[in-house]
């Protein structure tokens, strides 16, 4: 054997990097499930079948080119880990080489290194050309902007990504005249809800998904979560199919909505495609096209392809740059030095705050929370009640099926929790319920009132803000960014302060029965 080539469960295209200048009559793929992926932290059911389906709908694919496969299928073979696997291959087939594509995980990257240098076989890890920027080359813009910054900012990048690919440009200058379309991209629905929402398509279980929810509801039944709604694409060919549904039925609208919550509407005019870009089933490229032609036509505005286009060329490509350049730290960082364990309930939505009932609940049936629901309800949650950022962390990788280290860790760590102290960020992002009330209609029928700061009735997001604006004064009165935050605590009497941090950590002992 020339070359072991090792496909991962989130490089499901026949554009991996590791597949190139392929050999039939000499190289080998493998590929190959086993339980401790969804074991080291506790997987929802959902996510669990999306990766394992789609590896074997992939698995399909190869085998029909015909590519040379040895897959180790759950419950067929010995093995409980990757390591494992790799290990009893290197030994019976004795390659010249490993080839893979980059990971999407430090700890798979240093997994496979370890078992490379064991054997004493070459490693060679292919960029990921999946991706519009590279591991180095965000490196090389982090550190020239970094001689004038002290911390990475998302929109300077995302213009350099802009003129690099020249989407949404005139020359050099952005279509329309600006870089984004904030201002407009965050109305509330108004007293009478969302209105004309399209439900996605549904992908109904085949033969392989079928088998391999079987397995799932026999194997994992004590893990988070239920299948009876798994709905999510596993090909190719579902993943267009779902990406065209939106671009005709849900751009158009997903602009000034994309911030708004409502009750019992997980979806509104989100794309749903984080699982199938994240799973290498659709490109970047081609989604970001989709998206600008349907401006060119007519067909969406300027603001929502342009803040659907900041999502994927901008955030998504950031956050990856910024993982490999935080790692190995990112995974241990705790600026705040919280250290509160989860509350039960995050694994049940079994609590009286109802926009946390709603968002964990959601969670829980699908696999799925907006970007909103999961910043500003849960994160926004975790970081006033000082929860631990490992435990979120740990706890937002296993519950949502588009989950992947490299984008789920700066997102929650970084971003939701502040948790490296703002290395790319401008802010703790901190609100009272206020804000949860201004975005959504989870606050009807709450019997917590986001007006009040103490009292049994007090919304316990309002009571957790202003303790927060209490104990970090120095901190945000220093960020021109939060320093109108604290000038009302700065107004505050004594004992105000005293009865809020008082009633603020009783709150945070009785956090179980919240």
């Amino acid at each position: 054997m020339r070359n072991l080539v090792i496909i991962l469960g989130d490089q499901l295209t026949l554009d991996n990097p590791a597949l190139h200048d392929f050999d039939l009559t000499q190289d080998h793929i493998v590929m190959a499930e086993v339980a401790q992926e969804s074991q080291h932290v506790w997987s929802h059911q959902q996510r669990i079948a999306l990766f394992l389906s789609a590896m074997r709908h992939f698995a399909s694919q190869l085998r029909a080119q015909p590519f040379p496969l040895t897959y180790f299928e759950l419950g067929a073979h010995p093995h409980p880990d990757l390591v494992s696997v790799w290990q009893a291959m290197l030994q019976q087939h004795q390659p010249q080489a490993i080839k893979v594509c980059e990971p999407g995980d430090w700890r798979i990257w240093q997994q496979l290194q370890a078992v490379a240098d064991a054997h004493a076989t070459p490693l060679h890890v292919l960029q990921d050309t999946h991706f519009m920027c590279s591991i180095d080359q965000f490196k090389r813009w982090a550190a020239k902007y970094n001689e004038k910054n002290t911390s990475l900012r998302m929109e300077f990048f995302y213009r350099s990504m802009r003129k690099k690919y020249q989407i949404l440009m005139q020359g050099d200058a952005p279509v329309g005249g600006d870089w984004n379309y904030d201002h407009d991209n965050r109305q509330a629905l108004g007293k009478h809800g969302p209105q004309g929402v399209v439900a996605p398509p549904a992908f109904t279980p085949d033969a392989i998904t079928q088998a391999v929810m079987a397995q799932v509801s026999a194997q994992f039944a004590a893990h988070p979560g239920q299948l009876a709604s798994f709905a999510w694409p596993v090909t190719r060919e579902q993943a267009l199919t779902l990406l065209a549904h939106f671009v005709a039925e849900k751009l158009p609208q997903f602009g000034p909505y994309q911030d708004a919550m409502w009750q019992d509407q997980p979806y509104l005019w989100h794309s749903l495609l984080a699982s199938a870009l994240n799973l290498k089933l659709l490109n970047p490229r081609e989604v970001i096209a989709a998206a600008e032609q349907a401006y060119v036509d007519g067909r969406a505005s300027l603001a929502s392809v342009e803040g659907f286009i900041r999502q994927i060329l901008g955030w998504r490509e950031f956050v990856r740059g910024v993982y490999w350049l935080e790692m190995p730290g990112l995974k241990s960082a705790n600026y705040f030095a919280h250290r509160r364990d989860l509350p039960v309930w995050f694994w049940t939505g079994q609590t009286q705050m109802q926009c946390l009932s709603q968002c964990i609940g959601q969670t829980l049936q699908t696999g799925y929370a907006h970007h909103i629901q999961r910043l500003m309800v849960i994160g926004l949650f975790s970081t006033l009640a000082q929860l631990s950022p490992q435990q979120v962390s740990d706890w937002f990788l296993a519950v949502y099926v588009d989950a992947v280290e490299w984008v789920e860790l700066p997102n929650v760590a970084g971003m939701a929790l502040y948790a490296n102290g703002g290395r790319f960020t401008s802010k703790p992002y901190v609100a009272s319920g206020a804000y949860i009330q201004r975005m959504s209609n989870y606050c009807a029928g709450c019997q917590y009132d986001p007006k009040q700061k103490t009292g049994e009735r007090a919304c316990p997001f309002t009571t957790l803000y202003w303790a927060f604006l209490i104990r970090h004064e120095a901190l945000l009165a220093a960020n021109p960014r939060t320093r109108l935050m604290v000038k009302h605590v700065a107004h505050m009497a004594a004992d105000e302060r005293e009865a809020i941090s008082a009633f603020a950590e009783q709150r945070l002992q009785q956090l179980a029965l919240l």
